[in-house]
């Protein structure tokens, strides 16, 4: 089997996928390894690639599980990445092949090793043969497939394969799996995990190793919060209880996370590193969203001003919280996903331990994004106060949960939710700019009741 592809038949696929993280750019890329899979299906022949594009200063690892076939096939997925010679070249995940290849391979503890680069399964046991699969739709920087498993322990599993790969534990893997062997029902548990090893000229050994893709229970009946809260506020519907509920789910993950990991506390050198993350953000958005600049200095007068003050112990948390992290289960209730952390902030950051309040502020800008979204209709929906009252809840939620009054540190809690709104707004000012006076409206309101004059 050939173990690439042609360099210019990727170079036109990848920028049209929805994970390529530098859209706007010319791919300059080089495929620095490609492992061959055992196939179930003889016409079918698997290979992992991993292939890095250079186009941009910091170059950019993904990977590209590609199935060869002798024939085209329907696809209506849009899944062909190109004909090479007699074979046609697909997106792994869109083939079934690829399917019950990759849950085959997370099933087994033997190291594959092709050409420096390997594969190893961890954990999924017992897995049985995927008779059905199909891809999840609207997934920005993963794939994730749906598997039906026959004969399996679990006889549906959701398996995500990670297009875009760095050095190290994924925390995505890592937190599930803590929270699934402390038996948190607040995640979907946690099934297996593929490893995979790569050349790295960066690294003193010359290799590099992380995490492949992810298997979890797959829940069924569930109903997105974000979705679940715009339609209560667009009908001004009060959102006390779920909100309320959805702040216990939180401090449930928090204490169990807590138990599980390890917890670190907040010293001088751990409240300076999460000040450089804060500033060098702010830096960043001040480039890109001119409207900042002016309130930039009492932003900064705000992160000296706690700097010198008491913080919480640091701990293993979500990352990048929002209600479109979390989902409502006919039986389990709340149930938070994705903790793979904020995809602007560089991976090493992510498996840090850092503040509970990150989480805290990053839901309380949600339900603040649930009725900035609302005034965007036609006509505009006002639904302010629906979420005061939801932000509210949520807050007594927490802190009856978890006993930690997160209101008493304003301060602290609400420099986390400006860091928050200063990555919407870079964020915004990239992707939507008809939406950025959705997170300068917060800025500026949080900054007027907390930081201190300049």
């Amino acid at each position: 089997m050939t173990l690439t592809v042609d360099l210019d038949t990727l170079s036109e696929w990848l920028p049209r996928q929805r994970w390529y993280a530098t859209k706007g750019r010319v791919p300059r890329l080089r495929v620095i390894a490609a492992m061959a899979v055992p196939s179930p299906d003889p016409d079918a022949e698997i290979a992992v690639h991993l292939v890095i594009d250079e186009a941009h200063e910091a170059p950019v690892l993904y990977q590209v599980p590609v199935v060869s076939r002798s024939a085209a096939v329907d696809d209506g997925a849009g899944a062909l990445i190109g004909r090479v010679g007699d074979r046609w070249l697909y997106d792994g995940p869109h083939d079934a092949a690829y399917a019950q290849a990759l849950v085959a391979a997370m099933a087994d503890s033997a190291r594959v090793d092709v050409a420096g680069a390997s594969l190893r399964g961890q954990v999924f046991s017992a897995p049985g043969r995927v008779t059905r699969a199909h891809v999840l739709s609207g997934e920005q920087s993963n794939t994730s497939l749906v598997c039906e498993v026959e004969g399996g322990s679990t006889p549906t599993a959701i398996v995500k394969v990670f297009r875009v790969l760095h050095h190290g534990e994924n925390p995505d893997v890592t937190t599930q799996s803590a929270l699934t062997a402390a038996g948190s029902h607040r995640v979907p548990a946690s099934l297996g995990a593929l490893v995979g090893t790569w050349p790295d000229p960066g690294r003193a050994d010359g290799e590099a190793r992380g995490h492949l893709a992810f298997a979890q229970e797959f829940l069924s009946g569930l109903q997105d919060a974000w979705v679940v809260a715009r339609d209560a506020a667009s009908r001004g519907e009060d959102f006390s209880i779920p909100a309320r509920d959805l702040g216990v789910a939180v401090a449930e993950v928090h204490a169990t996370l807590r138990s599980a990991l390890p917890v670190v506390p907040a010293g001088p050198a751990e409240i300076e590193s999460a000040l450089v993350s804060l500033r060098r953000r702010l830096a960043i958005a001040v480039r890109e969203v001119p409207a900042l600049e002016p309130l930039a200095p009492r932003i900064e007068a705000l992160y000296r001003a706690i700097a010198g003050m008491a913080w919480p112990a640091l701990q293993r948390i979500h990352g990048d919280l929002h209600l479109g992290q979390a989902v409502r289960s006919p039986e389990l209730g709340w149930v938070l996903l994705d903790f793979e952390g904020e995809p602007l902030r560089p991976m090493p950051e992510r498996s840090r331990p850092d503040l509970p309040l990150r989480d805290v502020a990053g839901m309380l800008r949600s339900f603040d994004y649930v009725a900035g979204s609302l005034a965007q209709e036609t006509p505009p929906i006002d639904a302010a106060s629906w979420a005061s009252t939801a932000r509210n809840a949520f807050l007594d939620g927490y802190v009856a949960a978890s006993g930690d009054d997160v209101r008493s540190r304003r301060a602290l809690l609400d420099a986390f939710e400006i860091d928050k709104a200063v990555y919407e707004a870079i964020y915004e000012v990239r992707n939507r700019p008809a939406w950025i006076g959705i997170p300068l409206t917060a800025i500026t309101r949080l900054v007027d009741r907390s930081s201190p004059p300049v």
